[in-house]
């Protein structure tokens, strides 16, 4: 399991680093969306520079994937990145799911080797007692 571990990690973070990139240099030329309304929501966050917040976590969390530091940090942020995601194939494109379901089992995999270190925020605590 460890080694599936491994391969997890750095393929989801040469994924995660490759996409964050191309955020920002456009290297991967993909067609517009088919669904109007998908169109209509790539196009508000591109012109409100929104999605270079996206395109940096991504790319800073592949980073942190792919050199072996800070590991659970990345997996948190890439929690939120693929919520995201999954949300928009979900609700505009639901024939295009199949990457981010794979991205989704890769998080896993790698979730699974550092679950340890999400044990505190996944204990319920006391309710704090004036």
């Amino acid at each position: 399991m460890k080694v599936v571990s491994i391969i997890a990690r750095y393929l989801l973070g040469l994924l995660f680093t490759i996409f964050g990139l191309n955020g920002f240099l456009n290297f991967i030329h993909q067609p517009p969306p088919a669904n109007p309304l998908a169109l209509q929501f790539f196009m508000a966050i591109s012109s409100s520079h929104f999605a270079a917040f996206f395109f940096a976590v991504q790319l800073i969390a592949g980073l942190l994937l792919l050199s072996g530091y800070f590991v659970p940090l990345a997996l948190t942020l890439l929690a939120a990145e693929l919520y995201n995601i999954l949300a928009f194939h979900l609700t505009f494109a639901p024939e295009s799911i199949a990457p981010a379901l794979v991205a989704c089992v890769l998080w896993v995999l790698v979730f699974l080797k550092y679950h340890r270190s999400f044990r505190a925020i996944l204990r319920p605590r006391e309710a704090a007692h004036p």
